[in-house]
Formats: structure tokens, C-alpha cells, sequence
């Protein structure tokens, strides 16, 4: 059996990986303060609730309490065991595990899913060499080379051809010692009608489908023969989800996030002639309507999707679902406009990379004037009724905004096209979203969500001692010295059980020799409850100069909550005591000697 990995490694590993960066390749973060905020990747929200603290190396969500270090993050995003996140992080800083600690997490990625990865890695080298190298290759070498794509795109997109004869990939796959039973049952390979193991994309040129991290996880494949049907993808499978996966999303990712938008395209090859002509911030849906996931996705890196679908009217019914499902996940949507009915890899084709980027891309329409344009075709605006129900639609989508200025530019714009007055457009908007509750106007510039607000307001309601011991933690999380003045003065004489328990692991990682590092501190903890607890406390801002006297005034609220709850309990054994002898008026005293207690106590607490 493999060793444990030591703790000096999985250090090392984790200080080579700043926590900002790798959120960053999941969640687009924008500084506010000290931390980066964006949309949490584990629930769904329009504002940013989720937020990153470089210096402590934690995230933190406040809208659905998921926290963590940079182990935590991508167990929970990926579903990686923490030795597979340790073997993550290590390759991406460059660093190699010695084999005795790697033959572990070799051991624990042993699943159908990692034998479909490495399969479908063979795979992809497999076809790509047929394309380049083979004499089998040469048709469909010959059909990329009509489409426009150079031999460096080609290698680029690793694009591959399956040879035509079907016992070749199953050979070549039980060669590299695969079970084909298996393959067959993750969806790698097919059954034939003898039963035998083939390949499905035998005969097409085939483009790997990568996930975010850059592994193959499925086909696509095109028919240039008259084989049907004309596309192919690999089958659904644990692997490869249609509705989550968009193609080319793990090259275009970076290009999104420093451009600030994504274009999201019908097809492979759009995709491909847009990259080769220098615009690399696309993706594409795999072969099906956009789905709100790709949408949420899309909406955690970018702030604006630019939908660029084929110009003929399927095309264009597809960009107007696709603006709306959008519109419903937030964010700014645009929609391109392709003339006489091309697709865009046509388009750069005849008109070339420069002329789609000006006056395609950077000429899309915003969603109110595509909408515009769409509904404009069914109605004819010369007849009174159609003029009239035409006004209606506008006006409903209008009052579906988030924004006062756009509502109000919009509501100019259909005012001046119809010579309508403004304030009786904007009176029927308004009356629209008061039918549809939506009476309160989203401020996208605000740096606090509803999330964030709700927890602020929750802690104002804490009583003076539960806030005093959060912020001790904080303390004893950020300095040793602080910690070892808490236990000498308080130990883990806490009123709050979570806190006893946190303290209580606190000292013990302290007392083994640990510097204070509350993103090493949280992988000491197993229970999830308590982590998270501890993540939210650390979260909170702490000043690095804090005197010892201000350390002692917690100290002093924490031991005047117990001192006065052990009077209390005092009082009301000496009041039963009392009772029991039939002296009623000493324990009516006591009773009001503890009323007047417990109502101090409420008044410091409101007071604080």
C-alpha cells in the first residue's frame, strides 16, 4: 500500500498555488478591499455572495456557506478526493509527487470514469495520427483543407479522422490493455449487430469534445461520405453531459475572462475558422439548444455573451431562445447578425477574420434591439390591431429589464418610433412589473448582495459575548501569541459549544508545532459543519495591531456571561430551596433578584 503523503509536501504544494488563481480559473473575481468576489459556482445567484481572501488563502460563500482552502475548493467543484487535489495542484506548480505517494491516488482514481479519460487520451492521439500520418487520412486531410483550417489549427484541435475498417480502434485499445467490455459500458465504444466491440465514428473526420481541465471526454464527429447521419456525438455518460459541456471552453476561458465576453456559436468549425482568425473567446453548445447550466457557466466567468448563431431564420429562432435563457441567468446579452443567410464559418471565409470581428462581433445588436428587430417580422406595423399588439410585446419584454436606465431608454426609443409619449410608456412598464412583483430595481453597481446584508444583520443580533468569542477566534486563527494568551486566561471555557469544540482542535494543532495558517488549520478538521464555521469567523476583518487590553475586554464580556449564568442558577437553587421550606416571600425576593438579573443582561445585549 501506498504512504501518506507528508504534510511537508502537501504544504509545499499548497503555498505554490494561490488560492485567487486557481478560483480564478472556475469563477471570475473582482477585488473589493482586501478580497475577490464573483458568482458562487455552488449555487445559483445573479450578485456575488462568494468570496476569496488571499492573505488567509480561504474562500467563503455567504449566500450558501460553502467554504474552504484550495484543496477544499476543488474537492467540492471537481468531486476530486483530497489526494487527487493534491495531485492537481502539484502538476499545475510543476512539482511531482515521488512515486510511493502518487501510486496512491493512482490507486484511488482507479474507476470506470478514469479508464474512459485515459481511454479517450488514446483515443484522441489515435485518430489525430490516422488524420496526419495515415493513408486512410488523406479524403478527410484533403475535406479540412477545403474547409480553410491550416495544419497548425488542425494539430492545435488535435482534429482526428476514424479509419473506416471497425475491428481497427477495439485492436488498438485492447493493445494499450483496455477491457473493451467496459469501454463499451462507458459509452467509449458501441456493439455492433454480431455483438462485437466498434467504433461509432468510424469514417468521420472527429474533433475531441475536451472538459474545462483540457481531457478528452467525447467526440464529435462529422460524416464527409454520405454516411448518416451527417453528425455524431458520443453518447451521454458520466463523463460527457451535452447540457454542461461546451466545446472549446477550456482554450477560450482565458481569452474570455480578458476580453470580458464570450461568443457562443452553433458549431465546431465556427468555433475553429473564428480561432484561426484570431478571435479565441468562443464556444459552442454540442449539437443542442443552449441550456441554462451552459448559461449559468458562461455567466460566472463574463459579463456579456455575444450569441453569433447562422443567419438563416433557424438560426435566428435559436439566437432569440438563446438571448432569453441569458436574459434569465443576468448578465449583458448581444446578438450578431450574419447577412444573406451565412453561418460564420462561412462568413469569415468569404469576407475574412477582420470584417467578422468589426462588423459582426463588435456590431451585434443589444438584446432590446434584437428583440425588437425579432418580433418586428410578425406583426404588420401598418394595420391599427397589429401596431397595437406589436407595442404590447416591447412593452412586456421592456418591463422584464433590470436596469431603471435601460427601461427608460427603451421606453424612449418605442415612444419616438410610434410617436407615443413617453410617460404613458413607461406608466404601462411600470404597471407590468408591479403585476409581476417586480417592484424593487436591482443596483448592479452595489457591493453588497442580499446574501452578505442578511448575514451582517444576523450578526447585529448577536449577543455581546457570542461576538466577543468570534472575534477572539479570529485573533487566535491570525497569531500564536494571542492563542496562548486566550488559553493561559480563558482555556476553552467558551459559552458557545462550537467555539469549545473549535478552540479545543485549535490548541492541539498549535501545540504539535504549527504556525498560524488558518488554510493549513481547516484540513485538521473532518467535520464539514465545523469547518464552515470555522471559514465564517475567519472571514471576518481583524486589525493586525490589537492591544492586550483589548483582547482582555473580550476576555472580561465572555467570563461576565458565565459568571452571571452561574448567579443565576445559583439564585434559582437557593429560590427552590426556599420553596421547599414554605418560605414564599424569601423566594418571590430571589424570583425578582433574577428578573432584574436577566434584565440587565437583556439591556447590555441590546446595547451592544
Amino acid at each position: 500500500m501506498a504512504a501518506q503523503i507528508p504534510e511537508h509536501l502537501i504544504d509545499e504544494i499548497r503555498q505554490a498555488n494561490d488560492i485567487v488563481d486557481i478560483v480564478g480559473e472556475y469563477v471570475s473575481l473582482k477585488k473589493q478591499g482586501r478580497n475577490y468576489f464573483g458568482l458562487c459556482p455552488f449555487h445559483g445567484e445573479k450578485t456575488p455572495s462568494f468570496s476569496v481572501t488571499q492573505d488567509k488563502q480561504i474562500f467563503h460563500c455567504f449566500g450558501c456557506g460553502k467554504g474552504g482552502n484550495v484543496f477544499t475548493f476543488l474537492m467540492e467543484i471537481e468531486g476530486f478526493t483530497f489526494q487527487q487535489a493534491v495531485e492537481h495542484l502539484a502538476e499545475k506548480s510543476g512539482q511531482t509527487l515521488p512515486d510511493q505517494y502518487a501510486g496512491q491516488i493512482e490507486q484511488a482514481n482507479h474507476s470506470h470514469d478514469q479508464v474512459g479519460l485515459k481511454a479517450y487520451e488514446w483515443l484522441t492521439k489515435f485518430y489525430h495520427h490516422v488524420l496526419s500520418h495515415a493513408k486512410e487520412g488523406e479524403q478527410a486531410q484533403h475535406y479540412l483543407k477545403e474547409r480553410g483550417l491550416t495544419d497548425e489549427i488542425i494539430e492545435q484541435f488535435q482534429i482526428g479522422f476514424s479509419p473506416p475498417a471497425s475491428e481497427l480502434v477495439p485492436q488498438f485499445l485492447a493493445k494499450k490493455d483496455f477491457n473493451l467490455q467496459l469501454l463499451v459500458a462507458s459509452g467509449v465504444l458501441t456493439r455492433n449487430d454480431q455483438n462485437d466491440a466498434y467504433d461509432r465514428f468510424k469514417g468521420r473526420v472527429v474533433f475531441p469534445i475536451r472538459n474545462h481541465l483540457g481531457k478528452t471526454v467525447g467526440f464529435g464527429g462529422r460524416s464527409i461520405t454520405d454516411i448518416e447521419p451527417k453528425y455524431l456525438n458520443s453518447p451521454e455518460s458520466s463523463l460527457f453531459h451535452k447540457g454542461k459541456l461546451l466545446y472549446n471552453f477550456d482554450l477560450a476561458r482565458s481569452e474570455m475572462k480578458k476580453a470580458g465576453q464570450a461568443i457562443l456559436f452553433e458549431g465546431y468549425m465556427d468555433v475553429i475558422s473564428a480561432f484561426q482568425a484570431g478571435i479565441k473567446n468562443g464556444v459552442a453548445s454540442l449539437g443542442t439548444a443552449v441550456t441554462e447550466h451552459q448559461a449559468a457557466l458562461l455567466k460566472r466567468y463574463v459579463d456579456t455573451v455575444v450569441i453569433c448563431y447562422d443567419g438563416d431564420n433557424a438560426g435566428v429562432e435559436a439566437a432569440f431562445k438563446a438571448a432569453k435563457l441569458f436574459l434569465k441567468v443576468g448578465g449583458q446579452v448581444r446578438v450578431a447578425s450574419l447577412p444573406d443567410q451565412l453561418d460564420p464559418d462561412a462568413y469569415i471565409k468569404q469576407y475574412g477574420g477582420d470584417r467578422f470581428k468589426h462588423e459582426v462581433i463588435e456590431a451585434s445588436s443589444t438584446y432590446m434591439s434584437f428583440i425588437m428587430t425579432y418580433y418586428r417580422k410578425g406583426y404588420n406595423l401598418q394595420l391599427e390591431a397589429d401596431k397595437i399588439a406589436y407595442i404590447n410585446t416591447i412593452i412586456a419584454e421592456i418591463a422584464e429589464l433590470d436596469s431603471v436606465l435601460d427601461r427608460d431608454h427603451y421606453a424612449r426609443q418605442l415612444a419616438k418610433s410610434h410617436q407615443l409619449s413617453h410617460e404613458t410608456i413607461i406608466a404601462e412598464v411600470n404597471e407590468k412589473r408591479k403585476k409581476q412583483g417586480k417592484n424593487r430595481d436591482k443596483l448592479s453597481s452595489s457591493s453588497h448582495t442580499n446574501e452578505r446584508k442578511l448575514i451582517q444583520n444576523k450578526k447585529k443580533l448577536l449577543p455581546a459575548y457570542h461576538t466577543a468569542e468570534r472575534k477572539l477566534l479570529a485573533y487566535m486563527f491570525y497569531d500564536t501569541a494571542i492563542a496562548d494568551q486566550i488559553k493561559h486566561d480563558l482555556g476553552a471555557s467558551f459559552n458557545i459549544d462550537m467555539h469549545k469544540i473549535i478552540v479545543t482542535h485549535l490548541y492541539a494543532f498549535y501545540e504539535e508545532g504549527h504556525e498560524a495558517n488558518i488554510s493549513h488549520f481547516i484540513e485538521r478538521l473532518d467535520d464539514q459543519a465545523i469547518k464552515n464555521h470555522v471559514i465564517e469567523i475567519a472571514m471576518e476583518p481583524i486589525s493586525p495591531d490589537i492591544t492586550s487590553n483589548e483582547i482582555k475586554d473580550y476576555i472580561h464580556i465572555i467570563k461576565a456571561e458565565q459568571e452571571d449564568k452561574v448567579l443565576i442558577r445559583n439564585l434559582e437553587a437557593e429560590q427552590k430551596a426556599a420553596e421547599l421550606n414554605k418560605d414564599f416571600v424569601k423566594a418571590a425576593q430571589i424570583g425578582m433578584e433574577i428578573m432584574e438579573i436577566q434584565k440587565r443582561l437583556k439591556q447590555s445585549k441590546s446595547s451592544r
